[in-house]
């Protein structure tokens, strides 16, 4: 429920500050007494809708630093720290990207995540916890997993997936407020309470709804991400580390805003609908099953 109510208590905020920005600048001009000018929402709503989601991706690596309190790694000032860059450095090479930004972060957890504006400009974290509990080969299964998101463009795919998400539920809600103040409440003059209530409550509904076909497409990022650590480090190593994972006690837990790159998951009922990553014995299968290449389609890890 938490993951709920985090979501719930964002989309209420972003909501409020959108309609408050389209009041006061006259944005609204799309819904009027004379009617609903659609391509006039439409342009409305794609900019809001992907410029939200883009701007959410400009700034992801100075805000996933502060959420997690990451300290990026200039100059390694021991072995852990220079083999830390080492690895990154010689997995990237590999996957054919720039160099990534590589942090550590203060955390009982143990996890790791990856983002970044592009695949040659991104960030790669690592938690204390991770690299006191895990043997340096399962932690470069993980670093390899992170790098590999990075490879495989998720953070840009996910951001465009999201944009399109929010432009459809906010033309939806608004046309929908619209149809309700028009034509039940049979208002002539604009927009009215009727619209307004209606496409706030259904931005809300719709919102939770929607969010659930970007998480389903992060889930299946990470079984590409799985294949690509594997590549990378090792089956029997990204093997070694989901176990390792699913092991623990104490699940690893992430901030929202970099939880969909991060490398942990577990199975968790209807609530996985909202789950960033399957289950991880549902992960630990595939790999052993060697099904990863061809539910994707592919020969390699890497497109």
């Amino acid at each position: 429920m938490k993951r709920i109510a985090l979501f719930l208590l964002t989309n209420l905020a972003v909501l409020v500050t959108l309609s408050v920005v389209v009041h006061l600048f006259g944005f609204d001009r799309f819904i009027s007494a004379q009617g609903l000018d659609f391509s006039g929402l439409l342009a409305f709503a794609a900019v809001f809708g992907f410029g939200g989601a883009f701007f959410s991706l400009a700034i992801s690596k100075w805000s996933a630093k502060m959420a997690v309190g990451a300290r990026v790694i200039e100059t390694p000032s021991n072995s852990t720290e220079a083999w830390l860059l080492s690895t990154v450095a010689r997995q990237a090479s590999a996957a054919g990207i720039g160099m990534p930004e590589v942090a550590i972060y203060e955390a009982d957890e143990v996890n790791a995540f990856a983002t970044g504006m592009n695949r040659n400009n991104a960030l790669v974290a690592v938690s204390t916890g991770l690299l006191q509990r895990m043997t340096r080969a399962e932690a470069e299964a993980v670093l390899g997993h992170e790098v590999s998101h990075v490879a495989n463009g998720d953070m840009v795919t996910l951001a465009l997936i999201q944009g399109i998400v929010n432009t459809f539920v906010i033309v939806i809600a608004r046309a929908v407020g619209w149809f309700v103040d028009r034509v039940v409440l049979k208002n002539e003059e604009g927009p009215g309470v009727g619209y307004y209530v209606t496409f706030f409550v259904l931005e809300i509904a719709l919102g939770i709804l929607a969010s659930g076909i970007v998480m389903w497409f992060s889930r299946r990022r990470e079984f590409r991400a799985d294949a690509g650590g594997a590549g990378l480090a090792g089956c029997a190593a990204m093997i070694a580390a989901l176990e390792k994972l699913k092991a623990l006690s104490e699940e690893s837990r992430l901030p929202e805003r970099v939880a969909a790159f991060g490398i942990s998951g577990r199975r968790g009922g209807w609530m996985q609908f909202f789950a960033t990553h399957p289950p991880l014995e549902d992960r630990i299968a595939a790999l052993r099953a060697a099904e990863i290449p061809k539910f994707l389609g592919v020969s390699s890890q890497f497109r």
